[in-house]
C-alpha cells in the first residue's frame, strides 16, 4: 500500500540522477497531467504558492508543483513558501529541488515541519563506488579500476556519469564485464565539466586546438562568460600544478606507477601527465603558473579587456613553443 504523500518535499543534493528518479516517482503517483514544473530562475516564492493554490482542472484531483533551483530564492521567497506551508492546499504536493540548500535555512525548517527533506548526495571520493553500484543496479559487473577511470575521464558530475553508465550498460547487455579497456574505448569525456580537450591540447602544445577547445567550452557552458571563464582558469591552474608536481617527481627518478600510487590517480591518467611534463621545461611551467595568476587577477576585475579575450591571450602565451614566442 502506497504511503500518504506529504504536503511538501525538499529534495537536495548533488546526485541528480537519484533526484530525477524521486521526482519521477511523485509524477507517477499524481500524474503528468496534474504536474506543473517551475524554476526559481523565473518563478518567485509567491508564484509557487499561487501554483499550489490553483484549482486542478484535469487529472486525479491531486496536484504536484515542482520548483527547481530553489537555491536561488531570496529570503522573501522562502518566507512566502513558509507561510503557505502553515496551511497548505489539500491534495497538493509541493516539491522543492535545490543542490545546496542547508537544513539550517528557514525554508528547510519550514519544509521539515510540514513535510520531509530528502537528501540525495554522493561524496566525491566515493564516486567510483557510486559508479560501480549504478552498473550493478543494471546487472553489469565492473572492475574498481574501471570505475575510477570513468570518473577521471568524465568528471565528478553524477548526471554526466550516469549517461556514460547507461552507455556502458547497453554495451554489456550480453554479460560482458566492464574493465579499464572498455572504459578507455567507450567512455566519452564530458567537455563541459573536466575540459580534457583543453588540457590535452595545452599538454601537446597545440595552440590552435587549445583555442578551439576553449571556445567550445565557453559556448557549451550554461553560464555567462563572466562566470565560465573563472572556472576554466581554475581548471588550467589545477592541471598545470599537477603537471609541475609530476615533472618534479620524474626528475627525482620516481616511476609513473609510483607517482600514480602517491597521487592516488589511475596510471593511465598519470602517464598522460608525464607525457605533458616532457613537453615543457621547468621554467616554462613556472612561468605558466605566474601567467595564470595574472589571468586570475585580470578576470576578477584587474583588466578592462573582455574576460574571454584575456583567457585566450593567456592560453596562447602558456601553450606556444618558446622559439615561436621569441620569433
Amino acid at each position: 500500500m502506497a504511503t500518504e504523500l506529504k504536503p511538501v518535499y525538499l529534495i537536495v543534493g548533488g546526485d541528480r540522477p537519484k533526484i530525477q528518479r524521486a521526482i519521477r516517482r511523485l509524477r507517477d503517483r499524481i500524474g503528468d497531467e496534474s504536474t506543473e514544473l517551475l524554476s526559481a530562475f523565473d518563478a518567485t516564492g509567491d508564484d509557487a504558492v499561487a501554483a499550489c493554490n490553483s484549482p486542478v482542472l484535469f487529472g486525479s484531483g491531486q496536484r504536484l508543483v515542482v520548483v527547481a533551483d530553489v537555491d536561488r530564492w531570496k529570503a522573501a521567497d522562502a518566507k512566502s513558501v513558509a507561510a503557505y506551508l502553515g496551511a497548505p492546499a489539500p491534495d497538493t504536493v509541493l516539491a522543492l529541488v535545490g543542490e545546496e540548500t542547508k537544513k539550517s535555512t528557514s525554508l528547510a525548517k519550514a519544509c521539515a515541519k510540514a513535510g520531509e527533506i530528502l537528501v540525495y548526495d554522493v561524496a566525491k571520493r566515493r564516486l567510483p563506488e557510486w559508479v560501480a553500484k549504478q552498473l550493478a543496479d543494471r546487472g553489469v559487473e565492473s572492475d574498481p579500476e574501471a570505475c575510477r577511470l570513468l570518473v577521471e575521464i568524465v568528471g565528478e558530475d553524477p548526471e554526466a556519469l550516469a549517461a556514460e553508465v547507461d552507455k556502458l550498460a547497453t554495451w554489456a547487455l550480453g554479460g560482458a564485464r566492464i574493465g579499464v579497456t572498455e572504459v578507455e574505448q567507450l567512455a566519452a569525456g564530458c567537455a563541459e565539466i573536466p575540459g580534457y580537450e583543453l588540457t590535452d591540447a595545452w599538454g601537446r602544445r597545440d595552440v590552435h586546438g587549445a583555442l578551439g577547445a576553449c571556445q567550445t567550452l565557453l559556448e557549451r557552458s550554461p553560464d555567462p562568460a563572466s562566470r565560465a571563464v573563472p572556472g576554466l582558469v581554475g581548471l588550467l591552474v589545477g592541471h598545470v600544478g599537477r603537471v609541475r608536481s609530476v615533472q618534479a617527481l620524474v626528475e627525482e627518478g620516481v616511476s609513473a606507477r609510483e607517482i600514480a600510487s602517491r597521487l592516488k590517480r589511475h596510471p593511465f591518467y598519470v602517464e598522460k601527465l608525464v607525457a605533458q611534463a616532457r613537453n615543457y621545461t621547468v621554467d616554462e611551467l613556472r612561468d605558466a603558473v605566474v601567467r595564470l595568476a595574472a589571468l586570475d587577477h585580470a578576470v576578477k576585475g584587474g583588466s578592462r579587456l573582455a574576460v574571454d579575450l584575456e583567457l585566450e591571450r593567456a592560453l596562447i602565451a602558456i601553450t606556444r613553443v618558446r622559439d615561436a614566442a621569441a620569433a
